[in-house]
């Protein structure tokens, strides 16, 4: 799939769990505002996209909610993602669906995920269908509260998010390799404090596979 192009004008839209949400204020609803984008991975993209691009007045929101599942994603799509008629749409999802499928049984199973994720990408495409669609692989590392049995779950999480990218024409924002790749040179908890939230330093890098992968 080839980079989206970062149109005069753009709305960039954030969306996902807690991973997005990193503390973004609920009364900063316009674009572009410090507090409405948080404090980890978007509000980094979105600094260095408004950088790269100061003539395109581009307008980018967050509306990352903590505690998500693809289910909650699901009922506030309209609300929070179509309403505000991205040109372009980056999700983060999946994590929350592992933890609660494997411990409490209230998650979406991994073939749940996939189809409430698909039909997501479905009624974008008919409702927008120039708007440019970002998938981001969901993640763990092994340090913190994650343990080896959520392996098996996040990886067919991680597939369907790969296999939905490719039928789709969506670019795939590989989280996962990259995390894995700087675990080799650092203590995965330095990465993730818990196996699944990020540092500042891990948003950071977050950030870079992002803008690397989208915008290069």
């Amino acid at each position: 799939m080839s980079r989206p192009t970062i149109k005069p004008h753009s709305v960039i839209l954030f969306q996902g769990d807690s991973i997005t949400d990193t503390g973004r204020s609920r009364s900063a609803i316009g674009p572009n505002s410090p507090d409405g984008l948080g404090f980890g991975y978007p509000r980094l993209v979105a600094g260095a996209l408004l950088d790269k691009y100061p003539d395109h007045h581009l307008q980018i929101y967050n509306r990352g909610i903590s505690g998500d599942r693809i289910f909650d994603l699901a009922r506030r799509w309209e609300k929070d993602s179509l309403g505000l008629r991205p040109d372009l749409i980056s999700i983060l999802i999946g994590v929350n669906d592992t933890w609660n499928y494997i411990f409490t049984g209230i998650g979406s199973s991994p073939e749940e995920y996939k189809k409430i994720l698909q039909k997501m990408i479905q009624d974008t495409r008919e409702r927008l269908p120039d708007t440019q669609v970002i998938l981001c692989e969901p993640f763990i590392l092994l340090t913190g509260e994650v343990t080896a049995e959520w392996l098996e779950d996040i990886s067919k999480r991680q597939a369907a998010v790969r296999d939905l990218a490719g039928e789709y024409q969506a670019v795939l924002v590989p989280f996962q390799s990259s995390l894995e790749e700087a675990a080799r040179q650092v203590p995965p908890f330095q990465l993730l404090e818990d196996g699944v939230h990020p540092t500042e330093f891990g948003h950071k890098l977050l950030a870079e596979c992002w803008i690397k992968t989208v915008v290069g």
